[in-house]
């Protein structure tokens, strides 16, 4: 693959030539602050030549998430996280398609869980994106956009609380980017450990992030988590809901 097929994969989504190289820049950069030098010297020597200088970092490989990837692209292109998602996950598919395959996944494996947001997916099923989430959220309740989405984070925040660091990192993984941030301040909340409470409990915290009574809050947490039962897979939800005590059952039906 040469430099203007390349360019030409990324151009697929971006508004031009000029938006695809500056993603294109933006995406390469990033990941060579991501991965070892020796990751992106088996990258460059099957890359078009022109893509070399922008895999070339000269610091070691640092261990952040794809929140903090994703931020660094956008801080780089000049735009926004949504945008830089979209961009970061074409520059990877054109990466897959431009390297051998065990090159690629020797790179992903360097990666933590939640890159599967930006890497290419194959048959695997697509990430919710966060509109059609919040569609689903309101459907469920009534609630306007905005309120939908206030609803949503306080849900997920108190979800964050209530189950292990591990599986809010893995749940981060298979949701949304701009779902991320209230999952993690749930996991921060509770140092990554499983935080014990009721399903009573659970209601309470959630009515007081969201400022609403006990029994819309109810109904809220409801609707966030049935929605979240048809975002992610559904081995993956039993998976997760299987750690809470039967009388959330209420709240999962």
């Amino acid at each position: 693959m040469d430099y203007d097929e390349f360019i030409g994969i990324v151009e697929q989504v971006a508004t031009g030539r000029e938006e695809a190289e500056r993603a294109t820049r933006a995406t390469l950069e990033t990941l060579a602050e991501r991965v070892s030098a020796a990751e992106t010297r088996h990258l460059v020597d099957q890359l078009p030549p022109e893509l070399g200088p922008w895999l070339a970092s000269p610091t070691p490989a640092e261990a952040f998430d794809v929140d903090e990837f994703l931020r660094r692209v956008a801080e780089r292109e000049g735009t926004d996280i949504a945008t830089a998602e979209r961009h970061s996950r074409v520059v990877f598919a054109a990466l897959a398609r431009a390297v051998d395959a065990a090159h690629f996944a020797h790179v992903a494996n360097q990666l933590s869980k939640d890159f599967a947001l930006v890497l290419p997916r194959g048959r695997r099923s697509e990430i919710l994106p966060i509109d059609a989430f919040l569609s689903q959220v309101s459907a469920r309740t009534g609630l306007d956009a905005n309120s939908a989405q206030r609803a949503t984070e306080a849900v997920l925040e108190t979800l964050g609380e209530r189950i292990a660091g591990g599986d809010v990192d893995h749940l981060t993984a298979q949701l949304p980017v701009e779902l991320h941030p209230p999952l993690k301040r749930g996991r921060s909340h509770s140092l990554g450990n499983p935080q014990p409470m009721s399903a009573a409990e659970f209601v309470e915290r959630v009515a007081r992030r969201e400022a609403v009574t006990h029994d819309q809050a109810e109904d809220h947490a409801r609707a966030v988590l049935a929605t979240l039962s048809h975002a992610i897979p559904t081995q993956e939800f039993l998976d997760l809901t299987v750690q809470l005590p039967s009388e959330y059952r209420l709240l999962l039906a």
